[in-house]
């Protein structure tokens, strides 16, 4: 059967118990404490408790201080820097594969007039990528104006019982898909008056980055090329200068084309990445979110590492002195 440890997927015998699947994972013995389904159990009830198909394990232990690195989004925490978009793969079933390879735990979805009124047994994204496991973050995809952006959002508000971290994007025109900047300032000022915790696609400018975190945005997302491109970061100064200059979580968002493209972003300092296309046509989109997965990881360490100066002329590692010719 199959059960969740920490997010993954975990294959295990029918009829297995907790002390089971923690002397698999080698803890046993281990300072650790487990959560099934949100509930605590308590460490004498491990070998009494039988796991069911699909029950969820959380095990945690404690951990020296400083090693937690949260991505921090309007006042939550997320372990993961990697947000993907659901669009473009060939199926739900993909989708969720995908999803779960990448370990996002925030994920885009679109808007449509096409998801109302579908049949009863027509399978529906929700279903696969339920919102007490992810965090749904609404898009304004396809909107060219402020008024279609803000309606957007206040339906998917509705929609998702009161949600209102939404993801804007006001585009200029379907050639570029880049953002019309003076209609993106319009929609965050009337979204973030009315409550919702904006986070806001735009251009690779300092400047109008810098004005959406002042109209109140939670966090700012310039492109790196694009969208769906897939030619990595084209202006890594431009970026490099917004992060600098930003008080709010600043994330790559479009253009991102494979695993080292996310590593760069991160190491210039940016919070996370947002992609999709990368994934989705991918040739193994499976595959490719789990690349993903670690070039953010990777990336973000090497930020926090920090990286040894440039330099124009060679440096020996070995000493020079004692040399025997």
């Amino acid at each position: 059967m199959n059960i969740y440890v920490n997010g993954v997927p975990h294959n295990c015998d029918e009829n297995s118990n907790i002390a089971q699947i923690i002397a698999a994972l080698g803890l046993t013995g281990k300072r650790i404490a487990v959560e099934i389904n949100k509930e605590i159990v308590p460490f004498n009830q491990y070998d009494q408790y039988r796991l069911k198909d699909d029950d969820r394990l959380e095990i945690v232990q404690a951990i020296g201080g400083g090693q937690d690195d949260p991505l921090i989004i309007a006042g939550k925490a997320y372990r993961s820097r990697l947000l993907v978009g659901t669009g473009k793969y060939k199926d739900l079933e993909q989708t969720r594969l995908a999803t779960e390879a990448s370990g996002a735990e925030i994920v885009t979805v679109a808007i449509r007039r096409t998801n109302i009124g579908q049949k009863a047994d027509e399978p529906n994204l929700l279903d696969v990528l339920p919102p007490d496991r992810y965090t749904i973050l609404p898009n304004t995809a396809g909107c060219y104006t402020a008024d279609e952006a803000v309606r957007t959002c206040q339906l998917a508000r509705e929609l998702l019982g009161g949600h209102t971290l939404v993801k804007l994007e006001v585009l200029a025109d379907q050639k570029t898909l880049f953002p019309d900047v003076a209609q993106t300032y319009i929609a965050a000022e009337r979204l973030v008056k009315d409550g919702f915790d904006v986070m806001v696609y735009t251009n690779d400018d300092p400047v109008a980055a810098k004005r959406l975190e002042e109209i109140g945005c939670v966090a700012v997302m310039p492109l790196a090329a694009p969208i769906g491109s897939g030619l990595g970061i084209r202006n890594p100064y431009n970026i490099l200068t917004i992060v600098e200059n930003a008080n709010v979580p600043i994330l790559v968002d479009a253009g991102v084309g494979t695993a080292s493209d996310a590593a760069i972003a991160m190491e210039l300092g940016c919070d996370g990445v947002l992609m999709n296309t990368a994934i989705a046509e991918a040739k193994n989109p499976v595959l490719m979110a789990s690349a993903m997965k670690k070039g953010i990881e990777a990336g973000r360490e090497a930020f926090l590492a920090g990286r040894m100066p440039r330099k124009r002329f060679a440096s020996a590692s070995s000493p020079l002195e004692g040399l025997f010719f």
